[in-house]
Formats: structure tokens, sequence, C-alpha cells
């Protein structure tokens, strides 16, 4: 995960926009990249195109969780705790 973050950032400096992205605009860019993605649903799925809308929902979500000093894996964790105590499982 490290490493995958760290080619993000490193992207991201490259292109010069990690001086442009702020939270909300990162926040945005996952909202747009998922509405993408869920178009790829409209018609006959192709896998290539899921695959390309879905990194870039990814990319912005982890692109987030750096600039905000959040450890993704922490996050997801949290996450897990959350639902377990919202929703029990299944006997």
């Amino acid at each position: 995960m490290e490493e995958l973050l760290a080619n993000i950032q490193k992207m991201r400096q490259d292109k010069g926009w990690d001086l442009s992205d702020t939270p909300e605009i990162l926040a945005k860019s996952v909202f747009v990249e998922a509405g993408e993605l869920l178009e790829c649903y409209l018609g006959e799925p192709d896998l290539e195109h899921i695959k390309s809308e879905l990194a870039d929902v990814l990319m912005y979500a982890l692109s987030l969780c750096v600039d905000l000093g959040l450890d993704p894996v922490d996050v997801v964790t949290s996450k897990f705790m959350d639902i377990d105590a919202r929703y029990p499982s299944k006997p």
C-alpha cells in the first residue's frame, strides 16, 4: 500500500496536481469518477473501461487520504468495526 500511495503522490507531483488539489476538489472528483464508473453499466459492460474508471475513483480517494494524513488501511479497518457494531453478523 505504501508503494502505491508513493506512486500516486509522485504522479500528482510530476503533473503539478498536488499544488491545485484540495480535499474538496478531491472529494468532488471521487463523486464525478464514481458517476463515470456507474455509466459503464448503462450498456454492455466493458471490463477495460470499468478498470479505468475504478482506478480513477481509487486514486482520488487515496490522494484524499494522503492529503488528510490518513492511513487508508486504518480508514477501512475502522469502518469494518463501525459496520460490525451497526449490523450484527448472521447466525
